[in-house]
This record gives C-alpha cells, sequence and structure tokens, in this order.
C-alpha cells in the first residue's frame, strides 16, 4: 500500500499558478503592466550591455562588471515573466513538473549570481577610492574576469544543489502554487515527503550567499565612508562618494526587497505582491539608476542612438 501510495504522490506531472488575481479584465490589465515592464527590463538593460561594448571609454572594471550585472537581470526577469505572460493570455495556469523545477533552479542560480557581482562591485569601487594609484594594476582584466567566473561558478553549484534536493521529493495530489512563478518555499509546502534537508539547505545557503556578501558590501562601505571622510573639502567627498552612489542604491534595493519577500513567507499573498518587486521591478529600474546620473552612461548612450547602432 505504501509503494501505491509514493507513486500516486510521485506522479504529480504539473503544477498550478494561481498567479495575482483571478479577475479576467484584471488578468489583462496585468498582461499589459508586466508586459510592458518586461519589455523596458530588457530594452534598458540590453542598452547598458551594446553602451559599455561600443564605447571604449567604458572599457573599464567598473563597466565590466555592470554589464554583467545588466545580463544577469535580462536572465533573472525572463526565468520567470515570459511563463506568467503565456498563463495570464491563455488564462491557464499549468506549469510542467520539468518547468517549475527549472524556474526554481535558474531562480536561484540568477539571484546568487546578482548577489556575487554586487559584492565584486562593492569590492571594485573600494579599490578605486581607497587605493586609486593602484587601481588598474590590482583590478586588472584577468582578476575581473576570474571574479565573474567564480561567481558564476558559485551560483551554478548553488542552483544544482537546489535542484537535486528538489528532484528528491515527492508531492501530493494538491498542487497549487499561490504566486506567479515557483517559488521554493511555495513549493516545499506542496511536498508530501520529507524536507528538513531543503529547509537545513536553504537556511544554509541563504546564511552564506546571503550574509557573507552583504558583510562583504558593509565592509567595503565602511572603508569607503572612511577614506571619504578624510577629504577635507564637501565637493571632493560628495565628488568620491557620487561614483558609489548608484551602487549603493541597487544594493538597497536588490537586499531590501529581498528581505521583504523572506518576511511575508508566511503569506502568500503578501509574499507574491513583495517578489513582483523584487523579480521584476528591481532589475527593471537598475539601468536608470546606472544611467541617469552617470555622465559617462548618458554620452555612451547618446552616441548609440545618434550612430544608429540600435
Amino acid at each position: 500500500m505504501g509503494k501505491i501510495e509514493g507513486s500516486r504522490r510521485s506522479s504529480v506531472s504539473e503544477f498550478l499558478l494561481l498567479g495575482l488575481s483571478d479577475d479576467p479584465e484584471l488578468q489583462l490589465l496585468l498582461f499589459g503592466l508586466f508586459l510592458s515592464m518586461y519589455l523596458v527590463t530588457i530594452l534598458g538593460n540590453l542598452l547598458i550591455i551594446l553602451a559599455v561594448t561600443s564605447d571604449s571609454h567604458l572599457h573599464s572594471p567598473m563597466y565590466f562588471f555592470l554589464s554583467n550585472l545588466s545580463l544577469t537581470d535580462v536572465s533573472f526577469t525572463t526565468t520567470t515573466i515570459p511563463k506568467m505572460l503565456v498563463n495570464l493570455q491563455t488564462h491557464s495556469k499549468s506549469i510542467t513538473y520539468a518547468g517549475c523545477l527549472s524556474q526554481v533552479t535558474f531562480f536561484s542560480l540568477f539571484v546568487c549570481l546578482e548577489s556575487l557581482l554586487l559584492t565584486v562591485m562593492a569590492y571594485d569601487r573600494l579599490v578605486a577610492i581607497c587605493h586609486p594609484l593602484h587601481y588598474l594594476v590590482i583590478m586588472n582584466p584577468l582578476l575581473c574576469g576570474l571574479f565573474v567566473l567564480v561567481s558564476f561558478s558559485i551560483s551554478l553549484l548553488t542552483s544544482l544543489l537546489h535542484y537535486l534536493v528538489m528532484s528528491q521529493l515527492t508531492f501530493c495530489p494538491e498542487v497549487e502554487i499561490p504566486h506567479f512563478f515557483c517559488d521554493l518555499s511555495q513549493l516545499l509546502n506542496l511536498a508530501c515527503s520529507d524536507t528538513s534537508t531543503n529547509n537545513i539547505l536553504i537556511y544554509f545557503i541563504g546564511t552564506i550567499f546571503g550574509g557573507i556578501p552583504l558583510s562583504g558590501i558593509l565592509y567595503s562601505y565602511t572603508q569607503i565612508m572612511s577614506s571619504i571622510l578624510r577629504i577635507s573639502s564637501l565637493g571632493g567627498r560628495y565628488k568620491v562618494f557620487s561614483t558609489c552612489g548608484s551602487h549603493l542604491v541597487v544594493v538597497c534595493l536588490f537586499y531590501g526587497t529581498g528581505l521583504g519577500v523572506y518576511l511575508t513567507t508566511h503569506n502568500a499573498h503578501s509574499s507574491a505582491a513583495a517578489s513582483v518587486v523584487y523579480a521584476i521591478i528591481t532589475p527593471m529600474l537598475n539601468p536608470f539608476i546606472y544611467s541617469l546620473r552617470n555622465k559617462d552612461m548618458k554620452r555612451a548612450l547618446k552616441t548609440l542612438f545618434v550612430k544608429g547602432n540600435i
């Protein structure tokens, strides 16, 4: 009897994503809204990548990391939004078992990668402000490439661990997920098998790849502020701090909204709403944050438009 029951639990072939609303009229509005946000996110981040690659003045470590962050944001949003748009358009709520596990895997991959890239960018600002004379020697192309490669490798390992552990779970016949994508915590609530290993893994990864990068960012900015305070003139302080202002805003958005998602996991509707900000709005805002107050980036973007390269 136990084997038959286990077989039934394991035979789940799809899940139902309940999304943000069941109202057909509201779903049409949501489709238009999220499609617009997705297109803005893709266009904004691709423009950043094009500007960095086409303008020789932007061939520096800071913009190299920024282009990788933009590529991560594009991948991050593509993990969840296209499937949500398809479901809104077709009034379907289904996602296959394999598709759901893929979403969990890639979502954790790009979340971890974004966290590590923001940490590397904080270190880049630390070296630029605290050791300006040695900046190009320390942040050489080999080290920059190594930083990105290591960040991606760690993120890939983390996501594969999630996939392996999740693939061992069996799920109950109740397959409704009160979310617009396969959220890891909501998916665990549907498991009929023991999830203690998964919970330990989540807390461990959250502590290691959330706490350590954030600690590294805080340490970098502690050192940066210490160096800035040693500058006598207010104008000089502002000029130096302005070089890392955009990064600081992006860090606050990413970790602030991420904390909001974590604190609302017990409430499905609140968690879904917080995830909209975390997984959709934040990646959309990043290109604007980095370009609006950056003269070099605005000049490069203007050159792109004038030359008709886009």
